[in-house]
C-alpha cells in the first residue's frame, strides 16, 4: 500500500494537533505517510521531499508548521502537488496569528490552501474531498462523512424540542 497523502510538520512537537490529520485519514481508510521536515534546519530534504512526492504516488501534502511557518511554502515552491497549510500556535509563536500570515500569504503563482489555526482535520477532509475527484469509493466515503454531520445536526435539534422553558416558542 502506497501513501496518497503526505503529513509533513515542522518538528515532532507539531504531532499534538497534526495527529488529528492522521486520525481522520485513517478512519476514512486512505494511505498516508507522517513525517518531519524542517524548512529551516533541513531545506534541502524538504526541497527533495517535495520534488520526488508526486513520483511516489502522492497526491496531496499536509503541511503544519508554527512560528514563522515557511514549511508549507517552501514545499509548494518545489511541487505541483496540492499543499494544504496548517498554521500551528507554538511556544515560538505570536498566538499562532504570524503562522497564519505566513501560510496564508503567498506570492502568486505558489498556492497553498491555508487551513484555520491547529486545523489539521479540515486539512485531511479537505484532502480527501480533493482525493475523492477522481476517485469514486474515496468520493463515496467523503460524501456518508458530510451525511453524517448533517445527521448529527438534526438529532441535536430533535434533543433541544425536549428543552422546557416558559417562553420557549419553537419544538
Amino acid at each position: 500500500m502506497n501513501p496518497l497523502v503526505s503529513i509533513i510538520m515542522g518538528s515532532t512537537s507539531d504531532l499534538k494537533v497534526m495527529e488529528a490529520a492522521a486520525k481522520y485519514l485513517e478512519e476514512m481508510q486512505i494511505p498516508f505517510e507522517v513525517n518531519a521536515l524542517s524548512a529551516h534546519r533541513t531545506p534541502e530534504k524538504v526541497a527533495e521531499f517535495a520534488k520526488g512526492a508526486a513520483g511516489r504516488g502522492i497526491k496531496v501534502i499536509i503541511a503544519g508548521a508554527g512560528g514563522a511557518a515557511h514549511l508549507p511554502g517552501v514545499i509548494a515552491a518545489s511541487t505541483n502537488l496540492p499543499v494544504i497549510g496548517v498554521p500551528i500556535r507554538s511556544s515560538n509563536s505570536i498566538e499562532g496569528l504570524d503562522s497564519i500570515l505566513s501560510i496564508l500569504q503567498m506570492p502568486s503563482g505558489i498556492p497553498v490552501a491555508t487551513m484555520a489555526l491547529d486545523g489539521a482535520k479540515n486539512a485531511a477532509i479537505f484532502a480527501v474531498q480533493i482525493l475523492s475527484l477522481s476517485d469514486a469509493a474515496i468520493r463515496e466515503k467523503s460524501e456518508r462523512f458530510k451525511s453524517e454531520l448533517a445527521d448529527k445536526i438534526a438529532k441535536a435539534n430533535n434533543e433541544l424540542k425536549g428543552l422546557d422553558y416558559k417562553y420557549k416558542v419553537n419544538g
